[in-house]
């Protein structure tokens, strides 16, 4: 079994979160810390990836500004992607060379453990060879974008369970242009929580990243591991 720590953070700012990622992979690379799953949600945010552009979003700066969107170039693989409040947001550090050092490999473990919280719901989540995420028909259902550092990796996927659909219509989502955007809620056609669908997030984890939950850890206490790192490091 793979020991970890889990941070459920609750609503965090994307900057915020992006670096705290950097220096969890740092820390995790040097062996200061164990693996570290973080869950949470974002404000609202449209971050574009490696492979993606700014010429798929849809509206006015000034409409963004009026909606209270930030827009993020980040290093991990994708085009544009949407992250706000109403989705479970999953950025794992993981070691690889723990697990397997194969990032296709690990992308269809991070897909697997959306398709199993699915399977809880009676709902088919399916792969699309061509784009990848987690998709149910032709909508897609989580958006997935890692990072890998030194086979440390950041970033992860967005699951949509109750988002603003109105947010999704301002941009191409991950560039794609013949299919739709769904969501837990719409789903199974009731309303469902981010709360209820955590619990059963974090137990696909464990079961197909096989881990050992060793101890829940806030954020507050994530935030005072590293400036302690950090001032250790600086003498």
């Amino acid at each position: 079994m793979h020991s970890v720590m889990i941070c459920e953070m609750g609503r965090v700012d994307y900057q915020d979160a992006w670096k705290l990622q950097e220096e969890l992979v740092r820390m995790r690379q040097k062996n200061e810390i164990n693996d570290v799953l973080l869950l949470l949600e974002h404000d609202p945010v449209f971050t574009i990836g490696r492979n993606g552009t700014a010429e798929n979003i849809l509206v006015s700066q000034e409409e963004l500004v009026k909606e209270g969107i930030q827009v993020y170039e980040v290093n991990r693989g994708g085009d544009i992607t949407y992250h706000g409040p109403g989705q479970i947001v999953a950025y794992p550090i993981f070691d690889l060379h723990d697990y397997r050092k194969d990032l296709h490999w690990y992308t269809q473990q991070l897909e697997e453990v959306v398709i199993r919280v699915l399977n809880h719901y009676q709902i088919t989540g399916e792969r699309v060879t061509k784009h990848p995420g987690v998709w149910v028909g032709d909508e897609k259902i989580a958006a997935l974008g890692v990072g890998v550092k030194r086979w440390v990796t950041m970033h992860g996927f967005a699951f949509n369970i109750d988002p603003n659909f109105a947010h999704f219509g301002m941009i191409v989502p991950c560039g794609i242009t013949d299919k739709g955007v769904t969501s837990l809620g719409k789903s199974i056609k009731r309303l469902v929580t981010v709360d209820e669908v955590m619990i059963q997030v974090l137990n696909a984890f464990e079961d197909i990243f096989d881990l050992q939950v060793i101890r829940h850890i806030s954020k507050k206490e994530i935030v005072r591991r590293i400036e302690k790192w950090n001032k250790d490091l600086n003498g």
